[in-house]
């Protein structure tokens, strides 16, 4: 008799890539609400081909939501394992996205930089605010 575990594939924990160029303010807000979102169910990260520093405003608006955003860091998309990723959603609008070469599945859901453009500090906030309602609802439609 045979062990049908030994032939059984093991579940594998999905993947999800968020991509845009800095890793500071789109793909961070995508992070932290699919984290929110997903729990441990999914793994969820983020990168950039030019990594930044986390934007505040990116962290301000996660905050306004109960969401800490303390543990996220930039990334270089460099530094994410393949294996590790079954879905890849581009954030990038203007500008030309990260390349991520892997079998995942891709997605584009081009969205303006919130970090770019002038403004008060209060029409700055709003525009993240806009980019995270616009987030939030694509991952409600979204299946890992």
């Amino acid at each position: 008799m045979t062990d049908a575990s030994v032939f059984s594939p093991r579940p594998s924990t999905p993947g999800l890539l968020f991509l845009c160029v800095a890793n500071s303010a789109r793909s961070q807000i995508a992070e932290g609400l699919a984290r929110a979102r997903f729990g441990d169910r999914v793994m969820v990260q983020s990168a950039g081909s030019r990594p930044e520093t986390l934007n505040p405003h990116a962290a301000a608006v996660l905050g306004e939501i109960g969401i800490d955003s303390s543990g996220q860091r930039s990334k270089h998309v460099d530094t994410i394992e393949p294996a590790s990723v079954t879905t890849v959603v581009t954030l990038c609008e203007e500008e030309v996205c990260p390349v991520f070469l892997s079998a995942a599945v891709r997605l584009a859901w081009p969205m303006r930089d919130p970090a770019g453009g002038a403004g008060s500090e209060a029409e700055q906030r709003e525009r993240f605010r806009t980019t995270r309602r616009e987030i939030a609802r694509r991952l409600d439609g979204l299946v890992v």
